[in-house]
């Protein structure tokens, strides 16, 4: 849930910096993108699970954040307060609806995690229920 969450604040920062053509570091906002990487999961949880599923368990954490290191997209406006010699003006490399599609599955990942949490919890209880 956590890797999922830094995705979609990334998603969310690159869509707020879409039209950026001025940062603190010069030049127009870079685009963000999270890598994941899986994890073995803590030695309390696997060692139950893992005998249940015959298999090791893994996670997924985020293992590191890329900058989009390309060249920045070129309008010409030549009125435009950040615009070279030329007239053209730097723009981040950001795609608003291939953003919005990422930022709508990470949103589904997290909300079926949640899911998944609220089934076990739901089945602890009913146990605890039945014990009684």
């Amino acid at each position: 849930m956590a890797a999922q969450r830094t995705r979609a604040e990334l998603l969310v920062e690159n869509l707020a910096n879409a039209e950026t053509t001025r940062t603190p570091e010069g030049g127009p906002y870079r685009r963000k993108d999270v890598v994941f990487s899986s994890q073995p999961i803590s030695p309390e949880f696997s060692t139950i699970f893992s005998s249940a599923a015959q298999a090791p368990l893994t996670g997924v954490t985020v293992s590191s954040i890329t900058v989009d290191s390309g060249e920045p997209d070129k309008r010409y406006l030549p009125g435009h307060p950040d615009a070279d010699a030329e007239g053209y003006v730097a723009f981040p490399r950001v795609n608003p609806a291939q953003d919005m599609v990422d930022l709508i599955g990470a949103a589904r990942s997290y909300q079926a995690n949640v899911a998944a949490v609220s089934a076990v919890k739901d089945m602890i209880q009913r146990s605890i229920d039945l014990l009684r």
